[in-house]
C-alpha cells in the first residue's frame, strides 16, 4: 500500500513539474558567438581579382591589408579601378618611371577624402595585382613607379594554397 501512495505522489508531482529552459547558459552561448563572429568578420580581406587577371599562386604566411590597388591584366594598367596605361605602352617604354601611372598615385595621395582613403594612402603601401603571364619587365618599371611616387611598401598578389610542409 505504501509502494502504491508513494507510485501515486510521484507520478503527481511529475504531472506538475512543466519542463522549464535554462536561459542564461543559452544567452551566454549565443553572446560568445556573436563577439567571436564580430571580432573574425574583419580579419579576413578577400581582394576580388577580375576575370581576366590569374593570379600565381603562393603560400602567404601574412594577411593582406587595405592599400592602393593596382591591377595589371594583358591589356591595361588600372590604379585604384581607374584605367590609367596600356600594358603594351609600359612594356615599349623606355623610360623607367611611367608617367601616367606617377601622376595617378600622386594624385590618389593629395586627394584622399575620408578615414578611410586617407589611411590607404598614408600607407605608403601599393598592392599589385598582374596576370601571372605579365613580363617581370612591366613589373618592374611599374615597382619603378610606386618608389619614386612615395609608395615604398609594394605588395604582389597571389592566390594562396595549403601551407606545404
Amino acid at each position: 500500500m505504501k509502494n502504491t501512495r508513494r507510485l501515486k505522489r510521484m507520478a503527481r508531482a511529475k504531472k506538475h513539474r512543466a519542463g522549464t529552459l535554462n536561459l542564461t547558459s543559452l544567452m551566454d552561448v549565443f553572446t560568445i558567438l556573436v563577439f567571436f563572429l564580430l571580432v573574425n568578420q574583419s580579419a579576413t580581406e578577400v581582394i576580388d581579382a577580375p576575370d581576366e587577371i590569374t593570379l600565381p599562386d603562393s603560400v602567404v604566411e601574412s594577411r593582406p591589408r587595405q592599400t592602393v590597388i593596382m591591377m595589371v591584366s594583358a591589356e591595361q594598367v588600372l590604379v585604384q579601378g581607374t584605367p590609367v596605361v596600356a600594358t603594351a605602352a609600359v612594356l615599349e617604354s623606355k623610360n623607367e618611371l611611367i608617367e601616367p601611372v606617377r601622376e595617378r598615385l600622386t594624385e590618389l595621395k593629395e586627394s584622399a577624402i575620408g578615414i578611410n582613403t586617407q589611411t590607404i594612402a598614408e600607407s605608403k603601401e601599393v598592392t599589385i595585382l598582374a596576370d601571372k603571364e605579365i613580363p617581370f619587365k612591366v613589373l618592374k618599371k611599374l615597382m619603378a613607379t610606386c618608389t619614386g611616387s612615395g609608395y615604398t611598401k609594394i605588395s604582389l598578389a597571389v592566390n594562396q594554397k595549403a601551407h606545404q610542409g
